[in-house]
């Protein structure tokens, strides 16, 4: 990523709290601080932040003493404060602003009583003004530069998945499955899964994020694997769902009612419309189609350096679908005790306002097994 990409990020951060007359603003989510400075960990229990004063040019980091020396290797902003297991960041946060501020900027959902209670004690703050939505209306829309990450998470999970796929015997433990899968995903070079790993057959389908155990894979059964892995800071998301052995009547019918929504959801990404479109065009093939009452959750999430950010794809949601959102497209169908078919795609709104479906692997009903 160019340098200057992040100078636009931290001018707009300034903008933004000098519109606001925002005193002093804090960052403290780890994701928030990577978009912002290029530097990401988890600091755990310790005190991490971006912080960044009103009338004052630079911003400054403030890391755990440990993260010191991959601060001062990957971070964009320059000034870096380390805090010892020793100290009291709250204290040294105070030395190092002086002035107390009136109003403070914060990720709200982002901020625990305990910070709440300690920023209130150095300064009683008049005005706490959420920053939330302000990083969230930057985040929304990617970046080519992004988009490229996005595509190589994806291109590495597709990787995983056809490995998998072929490594699939009947009598295997879903678990055992996992534990391949999450294999495969180092094999390739991701830093990992992006979310904890689906692996689902026969009855266990039907729970949306059921978790894998110690069931047998089996024949005429259902086999579907949701997953996704983190590379250079963002993620991929897919779901495919396989049958071992032959499908019945019942379960082609169903997986092609799932296959139809998918597309009919892609179809009705368009520039400028509500998002609720989307949902609503996957969900009204499958109604039509006597499932309605087996798909019960929104049919898709905004990904980028986390794999579940906004927008949220929902039927009541009308904001307005943008240039370079990405979100995923995953309608399913979970009859409980018989099994779920989930068919998930990642899709991107591209420069020039068309829907770009970014996940490749085929969609076709594949056996296994």
């Amino acid at each position: 990523m160019e340098l200057n990409t992040y100078d636009q990020r931290l001018n707009k951060l300034k903008n933004f709290i000098e519109e606001k007359e925002v005193d002093l603003l804090m960052i403290t989510s780890p994701v928030n601080i990577f978009y912002f400075t290029g530097f990401y960990s988890d600091p755990h229990e310790r005190f991490m932040a971006l912080v960044l004063e009103r009338n004052k040019n630079q911003p400054y980091l403030f890391v755990p003493l440990l993260d010191f020396e991959a601060a001062e290797s990957h971070s964009y902003v320059r000034e870096i404060l380390t805090v010892s297991d020793s100290q009291d960041p709250y204290q040294v946060l105070e030395s190092k602003v002086g002035r107390k501020p009136t109003s403070f900027g914060v990720e709200k959902k982002n901020m625990s009583l305990y910070q709440y209670e300690r920023l209130n004690q150095w300064s009683p703050v008049r005005d706490w003004i959420d920053i939330e939505g302000f990083i969230t209306s930057q985040r929304i829309s990617k970046t080519p530069e992004e988009i490229t990450k996005i595509k190589k998470a994806i291109d590495m999970i597709e990787e995983v998945m056809e490995a998998g796929r072929k490594k699939v015997q009947v009598g295997m433990l879903e678990i055992d499955l996992l534990a391949e899968l999450e294999y495969q995903m180092r094999r390739v070079g991701s830093d990992g899964p992006s979310f904890s790993t689906i692996v689902l057959t026969g009855k266990n389908s039907s729970l949306p994020h059921g978790q894998p155990v110690t069931t047998p894979i089996e024949n005429n059964d259902f086999l579907l694997i949701d997953m996704g892995v983190k590379t250079e800071g963002y993620c991929s998301d897919i779901t495919r769902t396989f049958i071992v052995g032959e499908a019945s009547a019942k379960q082609e019918q169903m997986y092609n009612t799932v296959l139809e929504s998918n597309q009919k959801a892609i179809e009705s990404v368009k520039i400028n419309q509500p998002l609720s479109k989307v949902d609503i065009a996957a969900r009204e093939w499958i109604k039509r189609a006597g499932y309605g009452d087996y798909f019960n959750n929104r049919v898709g999430h905004g990904m980028g350096m986390e794999v579940h950010e906004e927008p949220s794809v929902h039927e009541k949601n009308a904001d307005l679908i943008k240039l370079g959102m990405v979100f995923t497209i995953e309608p399913g169908i979970y009859i409980p005790n018989f099994g779920g078919v989930r068919i998930e795609d990642d899709v991107y709104v591209n420069e020039k306002g068309e829907v770009e479906v970014l996940t490749t692997y085929p969609k076709k009903l594949i056996s296994v097994g």
